[in-house]
């Protein structure tokens, strides 16, 4: 006799979908947020897009603080909206970073930090982790007033993660800070990407902060999304809508190889070849991201000698498309390393350079990089 077939178990269902996953429909006067889909559920997500374009109406949607009818949350299997089911924010595992941190003026920022987390579940410890990755110790006897813009910043960060949330939202953190203040600001979210074991949404407009914190990117336009994917394939992709005109370029990890001391560069080993650029001093080993924008990258079909750009690729090209104006050209080139390892790069050429070297998908070509910017330190 035949043994008999294993039974699944009469309440086994699907596993729940990993990530956050959204179906929201929002009507306002003359705008329409209208997105479904499926964010990860680790990494920095950035929710990326023009002013208005719904990336702040489509965060607080997440954190309840809009209410979508009939939408749906759902985050790591945990319902937090599907139809007439509504889970208040403050059931929600969230922090939220809005622009500015609002901040007690009558309390120091000791006070602050601690003002209704009790009430809120967070505990001591989980306060003096987040005091130390913001690198706040220091500042817990001051008033707000005596903070900077960019410290009042890192107030507002530490008291949301001393809620140990299990996501954290952040509303263009920077975008009310001066350039000084960014600069001081972005080491510590950059601290955030790397220590914190939990996903991040971030929303900004700014294409030199997605390209130094995000992972993953989440292009929005009139309230519905455009593309979605990592950030490395959406910057490198040519028939997608994300165009970023004299920004565009893209963004390798790496490591930090070689430092030159004599002539205080750099060089950073990347899957596809290295690149040396300015020496900011940290250790050696060290993962790091390096932007390349296409108009940095110029391209040669015999090898470049007696030239001041020194770092010099090889490659081939993959793909050619046309930009804004039509005497120019972007093309994609893929260099490949000593090992078979390889990325891709943009280059921003006149369509008449193009024609008189032949470039077209499959040229050999020597890729010149003029400049590289290391995008940590």
């Amino acid at each position: 006799m035949s043994p008999p077939l294993p039974l699944a178990p009469p309440t086994a269902r699907p596993a729940p979908r990993p990530g956050i996953e959204l179906a929201l429909r929002l009507d306002r006067p003359g705008f329409t947020l209208d997105v479904q889909t499926l964010l990860p559920g680790r990494g920095v997500t950035a929710l990326f897009g023009p002013s208005g374009s719904g990336k702040t109406t489509l965060l607080r949607c997440i954190a309840g603080l809009e209410r979508a009818p009939g939408g749906r949350v759902v985050f790591q299997g945990e319902v937090w909206q599907d139809g007439r089911q509504w889970l208040p924010t403050h059931r929600r595992a969230l922090g939220y970073v809005f622009q500015e941190a609002s901040l007690f003026a009558h309390l120091d920022v000791a006070g602050n930090l601690r003002y209704g987390l009790k009430r809120l579940g967070a505990d001591d410890q989980a306060l003096e982790q987040a005091v130390a990755l913001l690198g706040i110790g220091h500042l817990l006897e001051r008033r707000p007033q005596g903070l900077s813009g960019g410290e009042r910043q890192r107030v507002g960060i530490a008291r949301a993660l001393a809620l140990r949330p299990r996501v954290l939202l952040m509303d263009e953190p920077l975008a009310a800070l001066d350039p000084a203040r960014r600069r001081e600001v972005l080491p510590y979210l950059e601290r955030l990407r790397e220590e914190l074991d939990i996903p991040v949404l971030y929303v900004s407009h700014a294409v030199d902060e997605v390209a130094r914190l995000a992972d993953h990117l989440l292009l929005l336009d009139g309230g519905r999304v455009q593309a979605q994917g990592p950030l490395d394939e959406l910057l490198t992709r040519l028939d997608g809508p994300l165009r970023l005109g004299e920004d565009a370029g893209v963004v390798l990890a790496g490591t930090l190889a070689e430092r030159d001391t004599a002539w205080h560069l750099v060089r950073v080993d990347f899957p596809g070849g290295r690149l040396w650029t300015r020496d900011p001093g940290l250790p050696l080993g060290r993962p790091v991201r390096v932007r390349v924008l296409a108009r940095d990258v110029s391209l040669a079909r015999q090898p470049p000698w007696s030239s001041s750009i020194q770092n010099v690729l090889t490659g081939v090209v993959d793909a050619v498309a046309g930009e804004a104006h039509p005497a120019v050209a972007l093309l994609r080139i893929e260099v490949t390393d000593s090992s078979g390892a390889h990325a891709r790069l943009l280059a921003r050429v006149t369509r008449r350079a193009a024609a008189l070297l032949d470039l077209q998908p499959g040229t050999p070509v020597w890729v010149q990089v003029k400049s590289a910017a290391l995008l940590e330190g």
